[in-house]
């Protein structure tokens, strides 16, 4: 007996819970259920993370959490608490299948049949945001080593797992050459333990449009987060439906499980919302403890019930539908077809799943760290760069030089063109000369001087060397 803590959530949530739990204890799911209240209520009671302090210790106990959509209030400040679970709980791996139910449900891609794992913590989803000035605010895009291992090694491990043929990176480098550069770079290191895995990499935008437009092309696709936020529900949606797509959210110590579609307040209440999506979840879930023949038992019936033509308003149409049913009428039709199997769509069989090899990060030895230099952003309502690099040079000291202006990532001085829009956020970098080594003492002197000038600095970044490697971008253009 295994025990899990469920949220049944705001708008359609309690209606596919409740649909949802009772398929899975019919099936013989051995589940013992601690209920929490999460949600809309919670935030509008004043809590703006939306769950309380005693609702975390019950998550973080049974580690197993089921979880249906929420909504969260407008304005207010009030927090994403899918994203504050993912991070609190370290849940680092999104898990998303996408398959084609085709002729059942409509699709223009039959034969498609994918899985998207997507790191789940990182990225600009660190949420670390900052006006600097009156035109600018900045985004923290944040990638780390072992963010990038955990969640390509868990794609690779769920392809061996799952006996699937190929793993695919989607990434950004040819443009973020640091922080996409180390997503593909620790794609390849990681490939090479996988021989019997088939390995590619595609950019993310040719590889969304090849998703869009071919997606029986792949297998399994892992990406960093705002990729695969985006590129999911594409897939998703492409299968015939979001309200079928379920999701699981993987970490080291608790996992959480869900739909992927959202509370839809609008249909709440009325007996139409489809439950497929949060079952989805509950298999993935069942399959994760171990509970391998009642997931089984569950999908196909599930299967079943959808080539018998019986189907919720979302995806029913006449030409292949045969009765429209309701939220809790489709639950117990797939119950009755518990002990039964598709004929037409593929029959799923869980029995044979070995367990995942998943190592905690290893830390491995620090480089040699240098300063090489740093970029100093200043906040600067002039147009011309070179009236502000005539302003910068007079802060140079100790042959800590400027040596590049940009703006908004483009080269503008020394030889900038004329035509380039400029806004009023500008880096300057200052690099030592020829022979010569910066010292962290420079940087406190440069910034001394700024003041002194009076020059409006928002921020600085040191620029390092990692073992001779530069740690940094050049400018657009340089």
């Amino acid at each position: 007996m295994k025990r899990i803590t469920v949220a049944k959530g705001d708008g359609i949530g309690p209606e596919i819970m409740d649909a949802t739990l009772k398929i899975i204890l019919a099936a013989g799911a051995e589940l013992e259920i601690d209920e929490i209240e999460i949600g809309e209520k919670v935030y509008l009671s004043g809590n703006t993370s939306g769950i309380s302090s005693e609702s975390w210790d019950i998550i973080r106990r049974n580690k197993i959490f089921l979880k249906a959509p929420i909504t969260t209030p407008q304005g207010g400040g009030y927090k994403s608490l899918n994203v504050t679970t993912r991070k609190f709980l370290g849940l680092y791996a999104n898990v998303r299948p996408c398959t084609s139910l085709h002729p059942f449900v409509s699709t223009k891609h039959p034969v498609m049949d994918m899985v998207i794992v997507r790191e789940n913590e990182e990225d600009l989803y660190a949420g670390i945001e900052h006006q600097q000035t009156d035109e600018v605010i900045q985004c923290l895009k944040l990638i780390s080593r072992p963010g990038c291992e955990k969640i390509v090694r868990y794609a690779f491990e769920y392809a061996k797992q799952q006996n699937r043929k190929k793993v695919t990176c989607f990434s950004k480098d040819n443009i973020m050459k640091q922080t996409d550069g180390l997503f593909h770079e620790v794609f390849n290191e990681i490939a090479k333990e996988y021989p019997e895995i088939e390995n590619e990499h595609w950019i993310v935008d040719i590889g969304a449009a090849k998703v869009a437009d071919t997606p029986e092309d792949f297998d399994v696709i892992v990406m960093p987060n705002l990729y695969g936020d985006i590129i999911s529900d594409i897939a998703a949606q492409i299968t015939g439906s979001v309200g079928l797509a379920g999701s699981a959210n993987i970490g080291e110590e608790c996992s959480m499980f869900e739909a992927i579609h959202g509370s839809a307040p609008t249909i709440a209440g009325q007996n139409v919302a489809n439950p497929s999506g949060l079952l989805q979840g509950a298999v993935m879930m069942l399959n994760h403890i171990g509970q391998t023949e009642v997931a089984e038992k569950i999908q196909n019936a599930w299967l079943k019930t959808l080539e018998d033509g019986i189907h919720t308003q979302d995806i029913y149409k006449e030409s292949t539908s045969k009765q429209k049913v309701g939220t809790k009428e489709f639950a117990d039709a797939v119950i009755a077809n518990l002990g039964q199997e598709p004929s037409q769509l593929k029959l799923v069989s869980y029995a044979n799943n070995t367990v995942m090899n998943l190592p905690k990060y290893q830390r491995k030895p620090s480089a040699k760290k240098e300063l090489a230099g740093v970029d100093v952003f200043v906040h600067w309502s002039g147009t011309d760069p070179d009236e502000l690099a005539d302003k910068m040079k007079s802060i140079e000291s100790d042959g800590i030089n400027l040596s590049m202006i940009t703006n908004r990532g483009i080269k503008v001085w020394p030889d900038g063109f004329k035509e380039t829009f400029c806004t009023d956020h500008w880096r300057c970098r200052f690099k030592p000369s020829e022979n010569q080594k910066i010292q962290k003492e420079h940087v406190i002197k440069l910034l001394q001087n700024a003041l002194h000038e009076i020059i409006d600095v928002v921020k600085t970044e040191n620029l390092y060397d990692f073992d001779g490697k530069a740690g940094y971008s050049l400018g657009q253009g340089q």
